[in-house]
């Protein structure tokens, strides 16, 4: 594991770099994305930001985002893959993962506490809320201004990891450099107002059909949700509308462990976990292959989907002490 200053360094010896978040970019993969470009642009670098999947439209007033590339992988020639907010290789999708085997140096930049490190140099903190507090903290390091634009960017990725500031990932760092980007000029109430109260109208329809839906535990300390491929298409919905429905099945009284079971393929789930204060949801995903943080991770899964929900349902109502009939 390399310290930050080894990061910047890293950064500043790049000459044109390729930076890539995870597939389906939330605030923080994308945001941070963003504002590493803003880094690149000052120091005089060539870059290009890319991935595989589209922004989502909700992210679409973040300064650069009309510079992004979505699907395969540009065309270089790149000496440096900046690698953001990707706890495992897999998560980069396809196309990318395969440019970690290329002569290309890759700095690794993540928060993940399961993440697996890879790269040539890898940053991984844990105790960092969102990935954009690391970039900000290297913006610091090297010595460089925060445009107004590259603050919307990190407000951005912190607000979105951290839930408006909800999550008990949100610490006193955390607060402290949101109070700079806010004194930067960053409109707070806007951009909240963009990224909570201008939802596209999928959003709302895929919300309705999720919640008639929902499914509760025996002993009410598990909920979830399922969205499969055949609900997207009749709420005229895509993967990016699927964003915050797992924060409502954890929002009812009583309920300690949330779930959505996404079907991204025939066979194929993604399943998110959020919990609130007693069940380390980091841990649980694990036993399915998955991870991510102490209070939201996730993981992969295929098969038949009643036999994946009665294995995961199982193990989080064990999780929270509850009991099945």
């Amino acid at each position: 594991m390399n310290n930050l200053e080894e990061i910047a360094q890293a950064i500043g010896r790049s000459k044109n770099a390729l930076i890539c978040g995870h597939v389906m970019p939330d605030g923080d993969s994308l945001g941070s994305a963003l504002a590493m470009g803003a880094l690149l642009e000052l120091l005089g670098k060539d870059f290009v930001i890319a991935g595989p999947d589209p922004i989502p439209e909700i992210y679409g007033f973040l300064n650069g985002a009309e510079r992004f590339h979505a699907g395969e992988p540009p065309e270089g020639p790149f000496d440096t893959l900046i690698v953001l907010d990707c706890s495992v290789p897999e998560r980069l999708g396809r196309g990318y993962q395969e440019l970690l085997a290329s002569d290309m140096a890759v700095i690794n930049i993540d928060h993940h506490a399961s993440a697996v490190t890879f790269g040539t140099y890898r940053y991984v903190e844990p105790n960092a809320a969102a990935v954009g507090e690391i970039i900000f903290d290297i913006f610091k390091l090297m010595g460089l201004d925060i445009s107004l634009e590259a603050a919307i960017c990190l407000y951005t990725a912190i607000i979105t990891d951290t839930g408006s500031f909800q999550y008990d990932n949100t610490t006193p760092g955390t607060l402290r450099r949101v109070a700079e980007l806010m004194e930067i000029g960053v409109p707070a109430s806007k951009v909240n107002i963009l990224l909570n109260e201008e939802r596209p109208r999928a959003s709302l329809i895929l919300l309705g059909a999720a919640i008639s839906k929902i499914s509760l535990s025996p002993c009410e300390k598990v909920c979830w949700m399922t969205v499969t491929r055949e609900m997207l298409r009749n709420c005229g919905a895509g993967d990016e509308h699927t964003e915050g429905l797992v924060n409502y099945t954890r929002s009812l009284k009583g309920v300690q462990v949330g779930l959505v079971f996404r079907e991204t393929l025939e066979g194929s789930y993604k399943i998110s976990f959020r919990s609130k204060d007693s069940v380390d949801v980091n841990r649980l995903a694990a036993k399915f292959g998955g991870g991510g943080h102490l209070r939201a991770a996730g993981c992969v899964m295929y098969g038949d989907l009643s036999e994946i929900q009665g294995s995961v349902v199982a193990a989080a109502v064990e999780a929270t002490g509850g009991m099945l009939p």
